[in-house]
């Protein structure tokens, strides 16, 4: 059974930061390969970043240099470190793997960025 537990949403400040944490159950988690997740008021949800099981990331052009996604699989812990916040970057936050033709989600993380 695949479950994930996002945390450590809230509110915070244009040009703070936060840091996510995704909790995961699985016995193969260190074989994942984890995403990150969002979706704002009326909006899709979008991929933000992802981490591979060798480590590798990728994220989306809008959150280059300012998001880091990283993981520790003793722990079977995903997070996501967002600095340098902007008002765009409201949304629900979702963690996520793909096994075969499943996708597995999280309940979510609300991130408010407001002065």
């Amino acid at each position: 059974q695949v479950q994930f537990v996002e945390s450590g949403g809230g509110l915070v400040q244009p040009g703070g930061s936060l840091r996510l944490s995704c909790a995961a159950s699985g016995s193969f988690f260190s074989s994942y390969t984890m995403r990150w997740y969002r979706q704002a008021p009326g909006k899709q949800r979008e991929l933000v970043a992802v981490i591979t099981s060798g480590g590798i990331t990728n994220y989306v052009d809008s959150v280059k240099g300012r998001f880091t996604i990283s993981r520790d699989n003793a722990k079977k812990m995903v997070y996501l470190q967002m600095n340098s916040v902007k008002p765009e970057d409201t949304a629900v936050y979702y963690c996520n793997t793909q096994l075969g033709p499943k996708d597995y989600w999280g309940q979510g993380t609300q991130v408010t960025v407001s002065s």
